[in-house]
């Protein structure tokens, strides 16, 4: 039994970070731009090409789910509507800014963050019960 919580815990750790980098990447970057050039850079598409991230993260999250059997109920939807809204966005191509195509593009790119957040959430509240005595 010790086994499995060990390997819960670890998952539930790895897939958390996993699926934070791309979030708050752009955040650091930004900072740090704003400290090296004086000018705040923020590449708002850096989330979704760091997807991979995102998706071995929540792999790793659902696995340490389905061990210590809670918090599925939250990271299962963010992983399954965030792959979805970024197949979707991918079939899209090139497209015009301020264009219909352009902001449904938007909507799911939003779409797509807003799900990675949760799943992150999901993560940091199944690593913080893992580690309840």
């Amino acid at each position: 039994m010790e086994k499995k919580d060990m390997l819960a815990k670890i998952l539930s750790i790895i897939g958390t970070v996993l699926v934070w980098i791309p979030i708050l990447a752009p955040v650091i970057f930004g900072i740090a731009s704003l400290a090296t050039e004086g000018t705040f850079h923020f590449d708002y598409l850096m989330p979704a090409e760091f997807g991979m991230l995102v998706f071995a993260g929540g792999a790793l999250l659902l696995l340490g789910a389905l061990r210590a059997g809670t918090w599925l109920v939250i990271i299962a939807p963010g992983i399954v509507i965030a792959a979805g809204s970024i197949s979707i966005l991918n079939t899209f191509g090139d497209v015009e800014p301020g264009s219909m195509r352009w902001k449904i593009a938007m909507g799911l790119l939003i779409t797509y963050l807003l799900a990675t957040v949760v799943t992150g959430v999901g993560g940091v509240l199944l690593a913080m019960d893992q580690f309840k005595k």
